[in-house]
């Protein structure tokens, strides 16, 4: 239990100072009397303490959960029981690392039957070990003189994990979407270039699928069927140098290319295709296998939740070359990264170009809403014009970047950080329908 003054207290020694200093000096041999003050105060601290009743017991508690998706908020419950006399009112408090934002970090509560309950929303911002440093209690006396206060240590971590959850809640919105009757079958029949099956030609169905031997065997138009490719290589590359780690919308830009490269590899694994997952700054940081199946969702959580922060510079020869002496067959290479200059994008123009003579490139990165903000805001003062004209060159640059990928072949997903998930997921589809693998 730690005991302090409130400000009530200071100022209580504050109102008694100066006439206790002007006795002293106005009449030194009665300095006994102007220390009277001080110890007059100290009593009724000591007597605000005495009548507090410290309780015999004081139980602290906060039920979180154990595992936390990284940008999704969860409640924790904060409880305060006393065992004796309680006061009628507490402060609670919660103290947390820098993965974790508590909110509010303090509240007062009025207690009940000697039990307290506070909300905490815990909102995890990097993914890692969370933690709580502590939980804090305080009452003050009936004379509202002293604080009363005790401290609870630290708790066991909370893992904050790529947001899985939100992934899942993607997919199934995603595979229910034309679902009947509450069913989730995965359809693909009627896209993609793999042969389904024959059937009776109907209006909407594409001339060129006529199948003009079979039509003439049975005396009317017969049409053929297809269905989405399956098996195809799905390789998720993600750069984790400096400039990913750099927030966007709240979150840093590793963990929005987390969430949305989990996402595809849900979709894909559920499509019967094969998916790995590569990690690359200075140098490569990770590197799996091609998995299948929906079982292999769990390994490719566990891989992409080992990838950690990085302050280093994107080595794209580096990383893009190791990458490419990995795939042995043509394959869809998601490439998650961003850039700020012209000769960090010169580079990784030219070593996306080498890759794209074997495989498919989709080229994912963050539209930069900040600087689009700069260019559309109106100026209030020179250095607003100066800013927005410097902004509106990097968008150029960036635009002129996106152009060049795009004439090399390259698809391009540039999307707002909130949508980011959802274009990729319609672009991966769209290259299934289009049958460019």
């Amino acid at each position: 239990m730690r005991l302090y003054p409130t400000r009530r207290a200071i100022g209580l020694m504050a109102v008694g100072a100066a006439p206790a200093l002007a006795v002293a000096i106005l009449a030194p041999g009665l300095w006994t009397a102007a220390a009277a003050w001080i110890v007059l105060a100290a009593g009724l601290m000591l007597a605000d303490v005495m009548l507090a009743a410290p309780p015999r017991r004081l139980t602290l508690e906060l039920a979180a959960p154990r595992f936390m998706g990284v940008g999704r908020p969860e409640i924790a419950r904060l409880t305060a029981a006393f065992e004796g006399r309680p006061p009628q009112r507490l402060e609670l408090a919660v103290g947390v690392n820098g993965r974790l934002v508590a909110e509010p970090d303090r509240q007062s509560v009025t207690l009940q039957d000697g039990r307290a309950e506070a909300e905490v929303r815990l909102s995890p911002t990097r993914r890692g070990e969370g933690r709580v440093e502590g939980l804090w209690a305080r009452w003050r006396g009936p004379l509202g003189l002293v604080w009363l206060q005790r401290h609870e240590p630290p708790g066991p971590p909370l893992a904050v994990t790529p947001d899985v959850a939100g992934v899942k809640e993607q997919a199934l919105r995603l595979f229910a979407r034309d679902a009947p009757l509450g069913a989730k079958p995965l359809t693909d029949a009627g896209e993609g270039s793999d042969f389904h099956a024959l059937k009776e030609f109907q209006t909407g169905m594409d001339l060129g699928d006529i199948d003009w031997k079979q039509s003439a065997r049975h005396a009317k138009l017969i049409g053929r069927e297809y269905r989405t490719e399956r098996n195809h290589h799905i390789l998720l590359a993600l750069d984790t140098g400096r400039l990913m780690s750099a927030p966007a919308a709240g979150l840093p830009r590793i963990d929005r290319a987390i969430n949305a490269a989990l996402l595809l590899a849900f979709v894909s694994l559920r499509m019967g295709d094969r998916v790995g997952v590569f990690a690359f700054d200075s140098k490569p940081r990770l590197a799996s296998g091609l998995a299948s199946g929906p079982a292999a969702f769990p390994l490719l959580q566990k891989l992409c939740a080992s990838i950690d922060y990085s302050t280093e510079e994107t080595n794209f020869t580096l990383g893009l070359t190791a990458l490419a002496a990995r795939l042995d067959r043509r394959a869809v290479v998601v490439v998650f990264t961003d850039f700020a200059d012209a000769t960090s994008a010169e580079l990784m123009v030219e070593n996306v170009a080498r890759l794209m003579r074997t495989h498919l490139v989709l080229f994912v990165v963050f539209r930069d809403e900040e600087l689009e903000s700069l260019v559309g805001r109106e100026p209030q003062t020179p250095d607003d014009v100066s800013r927005a004209v410097i902004a509106e060159r990097m968008l150029r640059q960036r635009e002129g970047v996106a152009a060049r990928l795009r004439r090399l072949g390259a698809q391009i997903v540039d999307a707002p950080a909130d949508g980011l998930a959802t274009n990729l997921i319609n672009s991966y589809l769209d290259v299934k329908r289009r049958g460019l693998v």
